[in-house]
């Protein structure tokens, strides 16, 4: 996780700046809420390309949209200090995945941040590198169980005073290595709710991990596997449907139960938006 300057953090704290929160308003006025998240890929020995990323969903149908940010102040986060971007016409600043069913979108974050820059507004982020999405060798590692972690605004709930996300827990539910349904994603368990749409998952192991084969490792690994984009959940027939995770916190009827199974796209399928962002421009 990098950015351009900042106090050496845990990884927890790190990947809570990680994420952006972002509200929506549709041409009639209807609102909803969901997580963006800043990733990076390079795109030349000295350059980087950065970008927002969310769920197609998340963004269909937006007029506006409003980032919420945490001011810098001499490379650190001035907690509490908050500065919320509007962005007109938000829904056509974002480029889709090809595959119309690969819920990833995302946009260039470069020209919020000198937008931002020319208003005298510097924020505070913590950006994913691709460098952090498992390799092949790393992904045939991976046991069909693992622990990860997702951060975003279930529900809506932030601590809006401090502009801090939630930090939720899981196991994965299908082997990362398989394509779930054939598609690039897998199952993660956890409570997934509104609000969680476009948070980002990871591998998370501090302090230590098990092998697949069987051991103990003593240390660290962190990996981005990918974005919530969806929930299971059980109607009172009993059938089991899917259905993307609402980007609004609207009341549920009873006879629809989420059974805290949800879709998470790879992060492979993130790289090829952003690869396809730098190549059209």
């Amino acid at each position: 996780m990098t950015e351009p300057e900042g106090p050496n953090y845990s990884i927890a704290e790190q990947l809570m700046f990680t994420t952006v929160r972002i509200e929506t308003r549709d041409g009639d006025g209807g609102s909803g809420v969901g997580t963006g998240f800043v990733f990076e890929i390079d795109v030349a020995a000295d350059r980087k390309a950065l970008f927002l990323v969310t769920n197609k969903h998340v963004i269909a149908g937006a007029k506006t949209g409003t980032l919420s940010f945490t001011i810098a102040k001499d490379g650190a986060p001035s907690i509490g200090k908050r500065y919320d971007l509007k962005v007109d016409d938000f829904e056509t600043g974002f480029t889709g995945h090809d595959d119309p069913d690969v819920d990833v979108a995302a946009m260039p974050f470069v020209p919020i941040i000198e937008h931002l820059g020319k208003q005298g507004v510097r924020i505070f982020y913590r950006s994913i590198p691709a460098s952090m999405i498992p390799s092949k060798e790393q992904i045939d590692e991976l046991d069909a169980l693992e622990d990860v972690v997702f951060i975003g605004y279930p529900n809506g709930i932030w601590d809006a005073e401090n502009n801090l996300p939630v930090i939720r827990r899981g196991i994965t539910a299908t082997p990362v290595s398989i394509d779930f349904q054939r598609e690039p994603k897998f199952l993660v368990d956890a409570s997934v709710f509104p609000g969680s749409s476009g948070s980002p998952v990871f591998l998370y192991n501090v302090g230590s991990y098990s092998r697949k084969g069987g051991g103990t490792v003593v240390g660290n690994r962190v990996l981005f596997l990918g974005v919530v984009a969806a929930v299971f959940f059980r109607e009172d027939s009993g059938e089991i449907r899917m259905a993307d995770v609402p980007t609004a916190a609207v009341p549920i009827a009873v006879v629809k139960q989420m059974i805290n199974l949800g879709i998470v796209y790879k992060a492979s399928a993130i790289h090829e938006v952003a690869k396809k962002i730098v190549a059209g421009a």
